[in-house]
């Protein structure tokens, strides 16, 4: 044999394999992550929601009456703009039926703040179907995003 097949066979060729340890290291931990938080996301209460589009109120209509309540618990009354005067319950209700009266056709909406108490809505809900005489209402909400 010549010196120069004796060199070519010591030397190495490149080896063209992907190593597949990193790899599999990376799914093993991404694994353990996804069993974990997996019962995490779907605990909660389950709930049927209604399916509904909300479309924004036109502004072509009539400006709706707009009862709010605060974090607090404070009620106001407004008619398109903001008002910043804080009133009693059956105050507030005095004030529907005599815009009513006025304005038959008249939206009411209710805009509660997301601390508020559940109750303090229903409560005001109420009271507007069965003193008022309001057949329905509007819950305002603000976009997403």
């Amino acid at each position: 044999m010549s010196q120069q097949s004796i060199i070519n066979k010591n030397k190495r060729k490149p080896v063209c394999e992907i190593n597949v340890v990193p790899y599999i290291d990376v799914m093993l931990v991404l694994l353990v992550i996804f069993m974990i938080t997996a019962p995490l996301i779907t605990a909660g209460i389950k709930v049927d929601l209604p399916q509904v589009n909300a479309d924004p109120v036109s502004a072509d209509a009539e400006p709706p009456l707009i009862a709010s309540i605060d974090q607090s618990g404070n009620y106001y009354l407004s008619v398109g703009d903001s008002s910043d005067q804080a009133l009693e319950l059956h105050e507030l209700i005095e004030l529907v039926i005599a815009h009513r009266q006025l304005n038959p056709q008249t939206q009411i909406m209710i805009n509660g703040d997301r601390n508020v108490a559940y109750n303090k809505v229903v409560q005001l809900m109420n009271l507007l179907q069965t003193q008022a005489g309001i057949e329905s209402v509007g819950l305002m909400t603000e976009p997403e995003g």
